[in-house]
């Protein structure tokens, strides 16, 4: 018997990358001549610095989705998937700031593919990963892979067949927006593909997750993050 193409999907990210970086609303009027632009970051009114700590849970009521295609109704879900980041680069709006995503783990993991009885473990390989977050149009978050290697994630399954071990990588680029509202981090359907594992694994897999609010937890009374 074959399991069904969904039942690992680690493509974590996540990626997710899941990691990243949130975002406040935009400015409606330009800075006025001769006045400094602000940062392309900023916390409760203040820049983000490099070197500041950058965290987010996942967006309330929402779980990290690793399916076998785009619709994302059959596959692994996790309920918790935190995120932290560093601030590397912040510089004056108009802008691109940079960040290294430094932590991303996934619990609570349920699936209902057949022939998997539960999900013994999700990790996400080769961090750190690089961030980029710009002010442009729709407020674009890329996440590529850093020095140790690319974007990588493995589920360990508990199936009938027994104990499953499959691996993904990123297939390009993933990107995803801010949400200046929330202060949140949208992943949609990131792409990866089988990089190892049992034969039962399915061959590619697509990541979704909203990361939010983003805070700076080094500035006191960690304030939500803003794009500007």
């Amino acid at each position: 018997m074959r399991l069904h193409p969904c039942l690992a999907l680690v493509a974590a990210a996540a990626t997710v990358a899941v990691g990243a970086l949130p975002a406040a609303a935009a400015p409606t009027t330009a800075p006025a001549a001769g006045t400094a632009a602000g940062p392309v970051l900023t916390a409760g009114g203040t820049a983000v610095a490099v070197g500041d700590v950058l965290q987010a849970p996942l967006a309330a009521g929402t779980r990290a989705t690793f399916s076998s295609d785009t619709t994302g109704s059959t596959g692994v879900f996790c309920g918790v998937s935190p995120l932290t980041a560093k601030a590397l680069g912040n510089p004056a709006a108009p802008g691109t700031a940079t960040a290294s995503l430094t932590g991303l783990t996934f619990g609570s993991c349920t699936a209902n593919v057949t022939g998997v009885t539960s999900v013994k473990s999700l990790t996400v390989g080769n961090l750190a990963y690089n961030v980029t977050v710009a002010d442009s149009a729709g407020l674009p978050v890329t996440l590529s892979a850093g020095p140790a290697g690319p974007i990588q994630a493995s589920a360990v399954l508990n199936s009938w067949f027994g104990t499953l071990t499959c691996t993904y990588q990123l297939s390009g680029a993933f990107t995803g927006t801010a949400d200046n509202t929330a202060h949140a981090l949208v992943f949609r359907n990131a792409h990866f593909v089988k990089s190892a594992g049992s034969a039962l694994c399915p061959g590619e897999g697509y990541f979704s997750a909203t990361y939010g609010p983003m805070t700076d937890s080094t500035l006191p009374g960690a304030p939500a993050v803003s794009v500007n």
